[in-house]
């Protein structure tokens, strides 16, 4: 147990930033078999990550939901499909890893469901980081108080404002809901600018339900007692 609390936080890690350079497209790479072995390598992190986690999909189904448990609840679950159709879709889509399976077929629903499912999937996955934000700042040692937590919440205020104007001007609300159906690497922008957009939007959404978390909690805490 001791072991798997130590992998966990670098697993996280890994996993966000996998995600964020496959959110790149193949155009981080000259090669397109480099954005598969990268996808696969995301689908197997998140297998250990559900392994890790199976207790709590085990307990789905027992006791009482709160608001909290049913948000985290969704969110989970959201994730998990949007994982199992980016892995269908790009298995459908592979011309390197998995074209020994020669599919013919479903190529164009293949494409729309992997730009679909793979936004979803990043608007997910940065909700998925908020619920965890106190254990993570716990794990990392990060001070509740004091001056470097307020310099650390002033930080996260800004990048979050900066992850409204990333999430407007990447176009994310267009994949999200289908209004553009193939993907645009802006390379006037560079690939710097890309990293910290992405992961500004993940603070944003993060830092939006987390204190969204701690309002549940306090209102539930209110209603107990």
């Amino acid at each position: 147990m001791n072991l798997i609390n130590r992998i966990r936080i670098p697993l996280d890690i890994m996993m966000t930033l996998v995600s964020i350079v496959l959110m790149g497209g193949a155009y981080f790479f000259s090669a397109d078999v480099v954005h598969e072995i990268l996808g696969v390598i995301l689908f197997v992190l998140w297998a250990v990550h559900i392994t890790f986690n199976r207790r709590w999909y085990g307990a789905l189904f027992r006791g009482k939901y709160d608001a909290r448990r049913v948000m985290q609840t969704v969110i989970n679950c959201s994730i998990l499909v949007c994982v199992i159709f980016l892995m269908i879709s790009g298995i459908i889509l592979s011309g390197h890893i998995f074209a020994f399976l020669n599919i013919q077929g479903g190529l164009g629903f293949a494409r729309v469901a992997h730009l679909l499912a793979s936004h979803w999937y990043f608007l997910f996955m940065s909700l998925h980081i908020g619920l965890h934000v106190e254990m993570l700042a716990g794990k990392m040692k990060i001070p509740a108080k004091g001056i470097s937590s307020i310099i650390l919440r002033v930080v996260f205020i800004l990048l979050s404002l900066y992850g409204i104007y990333a999430f407007i001007i990447r176009g994310i609300w267009r994949y999200l809901f289908l209004l553009q159906q193939f993907f645009f690497f802006d390379f006037e922008r560079g690939y710097f600018l890309f990293a910290l957009d992405y992961v500004s939007i993940i603070i944003l959404f993060a830092m939006g339900i987390h204190y969204l978390s701690k309002l549940f909690n306090s209102i539930h805490n209110q209603n107990v007692a």
